[in-house]
């Protein structure tokens, strides 16, 4: 240290340095200290627990998405169609023609924990739907408007219900929050209004529209392909033609054609693989070397479940690029 300098100099600037008298800078200024007083522990109110709870599962319109989805196809729905204003910030809306709600079911269809898909704990293990909580309306419920118009095939007329907080709400002001008779087809119409109008954090952290659009394509995307036998289409409101389109009829190889492009779906293998003793069964489909993307795309279910765990698709990736098309002439 030359002659002159302190060690409070520092390049362009000062940096305070703790004096031996405990609590004080060499600028003279006092330490701040912790406030050690002990503060009470308290009970959160219901509505900020479950506004917390609902901020884990849906953190963005692409999640929402997902969960209604799955719900469709889990009805047994052939048809999917879904409308989307401001990348789902505005408005999510989800059509199927699967087997709708019961008008007695309504009451509790968006409380925490309630569901048509198990009845007890041992269920779980012979599950065959991609749902079983019973927490993505609730969830949904709880930070955005939601509105619910269903049809079963045994009952003559379908019912319109709206939803905040888990709980029945009028749809119109000052009328009753019962369910309200309405025309429709068989089947169930969900539309999500104002995510994120009561969470402005969570609102603040979307990205644009047009990014929370792609993001929502992508999810389609993923489940258009992995179900056969449901059409989904997926388009902007207003918007004349759909930016996602499968039909119920396509192959997996058909709809890959159909999403990415024909000259991916030439370029395609397919593997297949059983192993009886440890009771899997592998099927899938990988590029050749022969094709080049600038963006690699990589789609892993398992069971019925889309799987984005970066752990398996880093995994995965290594072991498809073992393969040469040379291998399979």
């Amino acid at each position: 240290m030359g002659e002159g300098s302190t060690q409070n100099d520092t390049r362009g600037g000062f940096m305070p340095v703790e004096s031996a008298e405990e609590g004080l800078f060499t600028n003279g200024a006092s330490k701040p200290r912790p406030d050690l007083t002990p503060r009470p522990i308290v009970a959160l109110e219901e509505s900020v627990v479950n506004r917390i709870a609902a901020g884990e599962i849906i953190i963005r319109p692409a999640n929402a998405i997902k969960e209604l989805l799955e719900n469709c196809i889990d009805a047994g729905a052939t048809s999917v169609k879904i409308n989307v204003k401001d990348g789902g910030a505005k408005m999510l809306q989800i059509q199927d023609n699967g087997s709708g709600i019961r008008k007695v079911d309504l009451a509790i269809l968006c409380e925490r924990f309630t569901t048509s898909k198990i009845r007890k704990f041992d269920d779980l293990s012979s599950l065959r739907t991609y749902g079983f909580r019973g927490e993505a309306l609730a969830s949904i419920s709880h930070i955005a408007h939601l509105t619910i118009a269903t049809k079963t095939r045994s009952e003559g007329v379908g019912w319109k219900a709206q939803y905040s907080d888990g709980k029945l709400v009028p749809l119109k002001a000052g009328g009753s929050p019962a369910p309200q008779p309405c025309a429709g087809n068989d089947g169930t119409v969900i539309t999500v209004e104002d995510m994120f109008y009561n969470v402005p954090q969570r609102r603040k952290a979307l990205q644009s529209a047009s990014d929370e659009y792609r993001k929502i394509l992508d999810v389609v995307t993923r489940y258009a392909i992995h179900n056969q036998g449901v059409a989904i289409s997926c388009k902007k409101a207003g918007s004349a033609s759909p930016d996602v389109n499968t039909t119920a009829s396509a192959t997996i190889l058909e709809t890959i054609g159909r999403l990415f492009s024909e000259t991916l779906k030439k370029e395609l293998m397919h593997l297949e693989f059983t192993d009886k003793k440890l009771g899997f069964k592998v099927v899938g489909y990988f590029s050749t070397a022969n094709y080049n993307a600038k963006k690699a795309t990589t789609m892993i279910f398992i069971n019925t479940g889309s799987n984005s765990s970066r752990s398996y698709h880093v995994q995965v990736r290594p072991s498809l690029s073992d393969f040469r098309t040379s291998d399979y002439n």
